[in-house]
Order: C-alpha cells, then structure tokens, then sequence
C-alpha cells in the first residue's frame, strides 16, 4: 500500500501495484540521466510535457528505487503495465505531480467519496 503523505504513488503492474517515490538521491539519479544541474531544471525538463519512452521508464525505475525496489531500468522498461503505455504514463505523471506539485496541489490522497443521494 502506498502513502501519499510520503509523496508515494503505485504503479500499477501485472495485476499488481508496486510503491514509487522519488526520495533526494532518485532525483540526483535523474538529474544525472536527464543532464539537469538543479531541480528546478529538472522540473522544467518534466514541464515540457514532452517524456519520451526511455524517458517514462527512467522516471518510473527512479521512483520504484526510492521506494526500496531494486529494479534496473532495463527491467523496468521489460515490466507488462497495467493499461500499457498509457497507465506507464500516467503513473509517471502522477509520481511527478506527487514530488513537483505546489503543496495545495497535490492530489487528494484518497479519491473524494461519490455524493449519497
């Protein structure tokens, strides 16, 4: 299960959901990958909305080590998402919105409750 207090999200796979996290050596990791010198350089890089494959599976490997996995990025990028490359992209996007997102940002950590009629 993972805690959204923490800045975890899932990333839902092969029926399954593993915690990512993208703790301060995740993001010198990307830093490094993508050739940033700061995080603010790094959150400009994810602004552009333009994250190529190799990019969405550095992102994704990142956060899974973050969270305590130990996948390679390799392996990460052999993994049968659920929902293919669009829920591969959307669980990258949802981790960069859980680390990048302005603290009144964030999403809810739990859906909101459907209204009782």
């Amino acid at each position: 299960m993972v805690n959204r207090y923490r800045g975890e999200v899932a990333l839902p796979v092969e029926g399954g959901a593993l915690p990512m996290r993208l703790t301060l050596g995740a993001l010198a990791e990307l830093e490094d990958a993508f050739s940033v010198d700061s995080l603010p350089a790094l959150g400009e890089r994810f602004a552009t909305g333009r994250l190529s494959a190799r990019d969405v599976s550095r992102i994704l490997a990142a956060g899974l080590r973050g969270a305590g996995g130990a996948l390679s990025d390799d392996e990460v990028a052999a993994l049968a998402f659920d929902g293919g490359l669009n829920g591969a992209i959307a669980a990258a996007i949802a981790l960069l919105d859980a680390t990048f997102a302005p603290a009144g940002e964030r999403p809810a950590p739990h859906p909101p409750s459907p209204p009782v009629p």
